[in-house]
């Protein structure tokens, strides 16, 4: 389970615990969610970024466009990066900033976790225990198409 999954589930049951999670979306535009914080996170064990991607199966390139995203997205920059250090010493880390980002959301996240764990064990309990049977059409649509600044969660 991730840290932005409240769980509804008693545990003495098999079904999947029902979850809530936490997407920012700026004044400006911007957006950050839990998938860009994982890929700090990962970058913070990593100390690179071909590591981070790695680390959670994405492609290099999105990754770097991630994090550009992010360095461009706040005032101060979040990752900083090392070019030809990718031999042994690291080739990225986390700026201060970066590490107080990942804080911020995680707290963030956890207090929204807490502030619908009511609401969302009454949904859950509302849901239909024997869902209807949907098309196989409607059961897995289409991706929506990839977008530059979308999150990576």
């Amino acid at each position: 389970m991730t840290a932005q999954e409240t769980p509804i589930s008693d545990g003495l049951n098999a079904a999947p615990a029902s979850s809530a999670s936490l997407r920012l979306h700026f004044h400006n535009g911007e957006r950050l969610g839990p998938g860009k914080i994982e890929l700090l996170e990962h970058l913070a064990r990593e100390r690179s970024i071909s590591g981070a991607a790695r680390a959670m199966g994405m492609a290099y390139r999105r990754a770097w466009l991630l994090i550009d995203d992010l360095n461009r997205m706040f005032a101060e920059p979040v990752v900083k990066t090392y070019p030809g250090r990718s031999q042994g010493a690291g080739g990225a880390e986390l700026t201060p900033f970066g590490v107080r980002l990942i804080a911020l959301f995680r707290a963030a996240e956890r207090r929204t976790a807490e502030a619908v764990a009511l609401q969302l064990r009454e949904l859950d309990e509302a849901l239909n225990p024997l869902p209807l049977a949907r098309p196989a059409s409607a059961a897995s649509p289409a991706p929506a198409p990839a977008m530059r600044n979308a999150d990576a969660g």
